[in-house]
This record gives structure tokens, C-alpha cells and sequence, in this order.
């Protein structure tokens, strides 16, 4: 049946379908299993309520975020909006750094590690010690009485239409509750619908953890939540907050309480619209008005009520997540519920999970990083403590980079935007703790940042003493220039990458033993290198992000026609980086002295040292054999089951050895219950995003690599997908990819070029030189190839 704008439309008002945009809609009639057997491959769904957090299902704008229970008597939506974090503007660089310095890098190239540990913990370290927290901003409330006896209970998340949804049956009424963000709108909206004898009733309330909250009516179908946020390790809170909340109904009345909550009785449906915000303008600036913001945003968007509102939300979030189409297979486990079907992962291999898998990661990343928002945290847009793992921060030695690495592969590239306009807020606060810690010009981070934009060494001298934060973070700049061709992003970007390589310039150290430019101090992150502790000179990590950082930036400069001088200097300095190393073990060294046999954790999350090999393209079984082997022995003796983002990255680089069927492994492992929660949401455990981000890249490595101007197909395909597609990948270079394979050999290739040139395609040993015209697709079969 094909379904126009207006039933479409109607089907929302009355609680009954889900959404399209330019495709016929899917109604949602029939059980979850069967619509999974007609054909919808992005379903999330399940029998039961969610009784924890990770059971619930997100929904995000790239501003405001819900976590949605599916509760029956009692429904919560735990809120989040993405500037709202602990304290406020500060400059944590501690006074004594700079004199303290020359003498940590003395005992360093002495070897006296636990004393410079001691000094860089006493004097380096910033003040405070830890940076500020993202935290949750309220809780929704639904307390439905006297609803009596559920049956025929089902819940889901459609990441195709990004509709979550719950039905059941309560006595003879039908009950649906449709929950949506629309970035449009900017609110989260909430459809409660009842058919059948009897009318919808439901008492409303907002709740929060933070300081100062109070809980109003507005009139009387509105409520107001104001507060303000906490204080943390000294740092005062600087924010205000507002959560506001509207509700219309079909029949029946609104009554506020005493209390400060809403009753809805007797209505036959109700549509309730939620904004939220803070007082944050920017790092620096706390003066904004969020009763005014939301004020605004609730008046704008009430008037064109849940239908409208979810259609627009819906097709805006399916221009970007329509892009790409995935299918690498199917399997009897289909037809189970979500949480099931994980729980069965182990027991055999079902590719219509890892496919599913793929494409919530797609939906992860559009919901929780958009242009205007905040840039995807440790935990996405959704955290529902005031004291989350790890501040639910950024944590930019690993895991904000691998939040973004299947942005640009997977046709994303718009929601690389917060994390660029993070990187120039980070170049001016690091320019301050690069002058005032280093004495040097340019800017740095070390480990680890927060909404304020702190850049100094936090934690303690294991953890934070690596300056190299920023500086990886520089190349995903030049990752989206690559991707985009875009010349006018360049030249905007140039500076920031500029100044990274400036800072560095000025600090890189001499080597007394080898001669060899290294970081001093610096350590390998988090890892202990059995010799008094983890910091030491030159760790394997820095050279290779350094050799992109010069290479990238020297490129970039080329490009934009300037800076010939610096360009010199850069080239200069990074030949004399210290060179990669294979130890007597076989592997890649970690260090530059051959440590990594002491090191007291042998399986360590970390694998830092193989950054040249993923993300960089600094070392591959072709150009580097020798190095390739290493890193693969390093590998061998890392194992292949660590916490989840780490899982994440050893797929990765299993791919890029060209080692399908053991990077396959690693992601049936990911995939299971040790490592996926019920709600899909990656396992550290804790819940940490960046391994469902970081497992999606790996995919897409099995399936296509992209260097320079050489496209791989098929690089690392495993027997688990014998047939399958990709359709919508992008390749560097400003390329579309369609690929599709039939018996583990490639079917059918199209590029989608977008500037004209030389490309050379692989596929195996096989190769064809190709010379692309910009908006000319191009199909090649398997024997196109020589």
C-alpha cells in the first residue's frame, strides 16, 4: 500500500504508523518478528519494559537526548541536554609547571621514571585534578493509575524512522506511545494514545539530581523545571538550567496540582513537548537565558503539533541515515527479540545482527552529534548520573577518536561538525597552557577535555602526562578534508592544524642517547612499561601521530599555496623523528628502549603503538611487510578480547592486516552479551559509545579501504558473509562506493566520483587504473579486473 504525506500524517495523529520520506511508509501493524520478516532490517524491539538503563532505548537531536523505558503503569524518559555539565570556566594550568619542566625531562632521559613521576605529580598535574563532568538534566515522569492488566506488550526502536515506541493492551484499550527528538524542533515529543473503552489518564512530573530545582505549573498544561548545575572539585557551577514541558490533548482536561505535576484524565490522546537548556553560550561565556530559549522553542513548535513534528523530524534524520544500505546475510535469530538475539550471538553467527549493529552505530552518531551541539562524549548525548564513568568526558587518547572513525567512511560527514568547532575552542584554551605550561607558541591538549575546554594534564602523571591529545585529534581535520576535497574547510582548519605543529616544533626534545627528535615527558597512554612507571621519551604512539600531524599540515600548506618556511621546518623535524622499532620478541616496540616484555600488563587495553597501522596508513603488509608482521605479533600477544572500545580498534587492525576471518572473531565477540548490552549500547563495561562506533569502522575496513588515490574492495572479507552489499560508503578523495559480493567474490562495483582523476582500484592481487569524471558513476564487475 503506497501511503501519501496525508495518511501518513493522519496514521501519526492517531498513534498507529511509523514514518517515510520518499519510500512508501512502513505501517506498524503485526508482531516485531514478523515486520523483521517483511523486510525491516532496523528494529530494535522487545517483550518486556526496560527495568535498567542500558535496557532503555535513546533517542537524540544532537542537543537534547531521552533515554525511553517503555514503562507501563509508570513510563521515564531520563533527560539530557548536551551543554550541561558540572562547574564552570576555569584555568586549571598549574602555576609551577613551567620550572618543573626541564628537570621531569633530566630524570626522564636519566631513567629515574619514578622520581619525574613524582615532580610532574606535585607540580605538573593541573589544579584541580579532575575535570568537570557531563550530567543529566531531569527526568520525565509518567504515572498512569489505575491501568489494570497488560497484555500483548511490545517495545522498539525504528533507527530507520527514529521513532521509539511501546504498545500494549490494558484491559480492552489499546495503548501507544510514540517518542520522538526532532532537531528541527529542537524538543523531545511524546504521543500517548488510547483506543477502546475507557480514556488516557496520567498524572506528569519533572525530577532532577541537579542544585536548586524547582518544579512549577505553567498555566495550566505546562510545567518549568529551573535549577541550577553542581560544583565539582572546587570549580563552582556556572550554569543555569530550564526543562520545559507542554501537553495538548484529544478530549478530556489538565488539571496542575499543588505539587508541581500535570493530570491529564479522561483524554483520548496527548502530545507532550519537552525543551530544554542551559546558560552556556560558550567556554568562556555563561550569559545565555534558557527560560527564554525554551520558551521560544516550546512556542514555535506546539502549534504544529506531534504529526508534523515527527514527520519533519523523521525525514531530516533519514536524509543522512537513508545514505547507506547494509545487508551481509540473515539468519533463524532475525525473528528474536533484540536482547535475545544478542544473548544468541555466541552460539552462531548471525550477520543480520553485525548489520544492525552497523547501521545503530549510524543512528547513534546522527542523534547525538549534530551541527550546534556538543561533540559525541564517552557516552553519546545520554547519561543519567551526576557522577558518570570517567565524567562521561573526552577522552581524546583513543575515544573521541573513535566516536568519529566511521563518520566520513559511512557517509556521515555533517556530524563531524561539533567536533571541529571543538578543536578551535581547544586551539585558544591550549594556546594558554602551551605559553604558560611549555613556554612554548601554538597550542596542546594532554589526555583529556571537557565542555570548559580545559587542555592541561589531569589525573596524575600515568594517565595524563602525554601532550599528543590535540595534535591526534588535528588529524581528523585533515580526515575531513580528505573525505570532502573541500578546499574553503582547509583553509578555515589550516590554523588549529598549524598550531598544533607549532607547539611541538618548540618542544620535541633531543635524544642524548640516539640523536633522535622525541616528546619528553610523554608516556604510551595508560600503559605501564615496567621500568617506574608509564612515563618515559618518544613512546611509538607520538612519533607516528606526529609524522601525520607534519606530513598533514605540510600538505595542507602546499594546497593553500603558503608557509613555505614552515613547511621546511616541519619536513626537517620529522626526520628525525625516532624511528619505529622491532624488539626481540618480534613486535612492535612500544617504547624506544624494548620494554614491552616488562611491562606488567601483557594483554593491556591499550595498543597504542599500532596507531601507524589504525587509523594512520603509515604501516600496511605492502609498503612496510617487515613492520606488518610486527605489529601482528604484537597483536598475537595482546589477544583479541579486551573492554569494548579496545575490542572495537583490534578489529580494526586485524582488517587492515588483511585478516578477515580473525577480525570477524573479534566482532562476534563484540556482539555478544559481554560485550553489547540489551539495548545494543557498547559494553566497556561500563557503557562507553565509542566501541559501537569503533566496531562499525572495523566493518566497513573488512569491506573497503581507501588511501590516497587507491581504493582496496574486499580487503579483508570474511566466509561469515559470503553475499551481501554496501551501498552509500565513501572512499578519500570525495568518492561514493556502492560494492556488492556473491560467494566471497566481488559482484559489482560502482563509484559515484565527485572530482575528476586517477583512481586505482584492488580488488586482491587483481588492479584496474581508472581515470574518474566528476558526477560520471562508473560499474565495474569482478571481471573488469585484470
Amino acid at each position: 500500500m503506497n501511503l501519501t504525506r496525508r495518511d501518513t500524517m493522519a496514521g501519526l495523529a492517531a498513534g498507529g504508523a511509523t514514518l517515510a520520506m520518499n519510500v512508501p511508509a512502513r505501517a506498524a501493524t503485526g508482531t516485531p518478528a514478523a515486520r523483521q520478516a517483511s523486510g525491516n532490517r532496523h528494529l530494535l524491539w522487545y517483550r518486556q519494559p526496560a527495568k535498567v538503563w542500558t535496557e532503555a532505548l535513546p533517542i537524540g537531536n544532537g542537543i537534547c537526548g531521552a533515554m525511553v523505558f517503555g514503562g507501563t503503569a509508570q513510563e521515564r524518559l531520563q533527560l539530557n541536554e548536551g551543554t550541561l555539565w558540572a562547574g564552570g570556566p576555569c584555568d586549571p594550568v598549574n602555576p609551577r609547571a613551567r620550572d618543573a619542566i626541564p628537570k621531569v625531562r633530566e630524570l626522564v632521559f636519566a631513567g629515574r621514571i619514578a622520581e619525574a613521576e613524582a615532580i610532574i605529580n606535585e607540580a605538573i598535574i593541573a589544579h584541580p585534578r579532575d575535570q568537570m563532568p557531563y550530567q543529566p538534566l531531569a527526568d520525565l515522569l509518567l504515572d498512569f493509575p489505575g491501568l489494570g492488566t497488560v497484555s500483548e506488550y511490545h517495545r522498539e526502536l525504528d533507527i530507520d524512522t527514529a521513532m521509539a515506541t511501546t504498545r500494549f493492551t490494558a484491559g480492552r484499550a489499546s495503548h501507544v506511545r510514540q517518542v520522538i527528538a526532532s532537531q528541527g524542533d529542537r524538543v523531545i515529543a511524546l504521543k500517548l494514545s488510547v483506543t477502546g473503552p475507557g480514556g488516557l489518564d496520567v498524572d506528569l512530573a519533572l525530577t532532577s539530581l541537579q542544585q536548586g530545582v524547582v518544579t512549577r505549573a505553567q498555566g495550566s498544561t505546562g510545567l518549568l523545571l529551573t535549577g541550577h548545575n553542581g560544583a565539582v572539585e572546587g570549580v563552582a557551577g556556572a550554569l543555569r538550567i530550564a526543562a520545559r514541558l507542554s501537553v495538548t490533548t484529544q478530549g478530556g482536561h489538565v488539571t496542575p496540582t499543588a505539587q508541581g505535576k500535570l493530570q491529564i484524565r479522561g483524554a483520548r490522546s496527548a502530545t507532550i513537548l519537552i525543551s530544554m537548556a542551559t546558560s552556556y553560550r560558550n567556554f568562556a561565556d555563561v550569559s545565555g537565558d534558557p527560560l527564554a530559549v525554551t520558551a521560544g522553542i516550546i512556542a514555535r513548535a506546539a502549534p504544529r503539533g506531534f504529526a508534523r513534528i515527527a514527520w519533519d523530524a523523521s525525514a531530516r534524520h533519514q536524509r543522512l541515515f537513508r545514505r547507506m544500505d547494509v545487508d551481509l546475510g540473515t539468519s533463524a535469530n532475525a525473528q528474536l527479540p533484540t536482547d535475545e538475539r544478542i544473548k544468541a550471538a555466541p552460539a552462531g553467527n548471525d550477520p543480520g545482527l553485525a548489520a544492525l549493529y552497523f547501521q545503530y552505530a549510524r543512528y547513534l552518531l546522527i542523534s547525538c552529534s549534530q551541527p550546534g551541539g556538543q561533540a559525541a562524549t564517552l557516552q553519546g548525548l545520554w547519561n543519567d548520573s551526576v557522577d558518570p564513568p570517567w565524567g562521561s568526558k573526552y577522552t581524546i587518547n583513543i575515544n573521541t577518536e573513535m566516536n568519529y572513525w566511521p563518520a566520513h567512511s559511512t557517509n556521515l560527514a555533517e556530524c563531524v561538525a561539533p567536533l571541529v568547532q571543538m578543536l578551535r575552542e581547544m586551539a585558544i584554551t591550549g594556546a594558554r597552557t602551551a605559553r604558560e605550561m611549555y613556554g612554548a607558541r601554538g597550542w596542546v591538549c594532554h589526555h583529556n577535555t571537557d565542555l570548559w575546554r580545559e587542555t592541561a594534564p589531569i589525573d596524575g602523571a600515568s594517565w595524563g602526562m602525554w601532550p599528543t591529545g590535540g595534535a591526534w585529534l588535528c588529524t581528523h581535520l585533515w580526515e575531513h578534508y580528505d573525505y570532502t576535497r573541500n578546499m574553503a574547510f582547509l583553509r578555515s582548519v589550516y590554523p588549529v592544524m598549524a598550531g598544533s605543529a607549532r607547539f611541538f616544533l618548540d618542544t620535541l626534545q633531543t635524544d642524548p642517547n640516539t640523536g633522535a627528535l622525541v616528546t619528553n615527558p610523554s608516556l604510551s597512554p595508560e600503559n605501564q612499561h615496567g621500568h617506574g612507571g608509564a612515563v618515559c621519551a618518544g613512546p611509538t604512539m607520538d612519533m607516528a601521530i606526529l609524522r601525520d600531524l607534519f606530513d598533514q599540515t605540510s600538505a595542507a600548506a602546499r594546497l593553500l599555496g603558503q608557509d613555505a618556511g614552515f613547511v621546511a621546518e616541519m619536513q626537517a623535524a620529522r626526520q628525525r623523528l625516532a624511528p619505529y622499532k622491532i624488539g626481540h620478541l618480534g613486535q612492535l616496540q612500544e617504547w624506544q628502549q624494548d620494554w614491552d616484555a616488562d611491562a606488567p600488563e601483557q594483554q593491556h587495553r591499550h595498543v597504542s603503538h599500532l596507531y601507524g597501522l589504525y587509523p594512520s596508513h603509515q604501516i600496511s603488509p605492502d609498503a612496510t611487510p617487515d613492520l606488518a608482521a610486527a605489529a601482528r605479533r604484537t597483536l598475537e600477544i595482546r589477544g583479541d578480547k579486551a573492554t569494548g572500545w579496545a575490542t572495537a580498534w583490534r578489529i580494526n587492525l586485524w582488517a587492515r592486516l588483511r585478516q578477515g576471518d580473525h577480525a570477524h572473531s573479534i566482532l562476534h565477540f563484540l556482539l555478544g552479551p559481554e560485550r553489547t548490552y540489551p539495548n545494543m549500547f557498547d559494553a566497556h563495561p561500563p557503557f562507553q559509545i565509542d566501541g559501537n562506533f569503533g566496531g562499525t569502522a572495523g566493518m566497513v575496513e573488512m569491506v573497503l579501504h581507501s588511501h590516497d588515490d587507491v581504493i582496496e574492495l574486499l580487503p579483508a572479507l570474511p566466509a561469515a558473509w559470503p553475499d551481501g552489499h554496501m551501498t552509500g560508503l565513501r572512499a578519500r578523495g570525495a568518492c561514493g562506493v556502492d560494492i556488492a559480493w556473491r560467494g566471497g567474490h566481488l559482484a559489482s562495483v560502482t563509484l559515484h566520483p565527485e572530482m575528476t582523476g586517477d583512481r586505482m582500484l584492488r580488488w586482491g592481487a587483481r588492479s584496474r587504473q581508472l581515470r574518474l569524471r566528476a558526477g560520471v558513476p562508473v560499474t565495474l564487475g569482478g571481471g573488469d579486473f585484470a
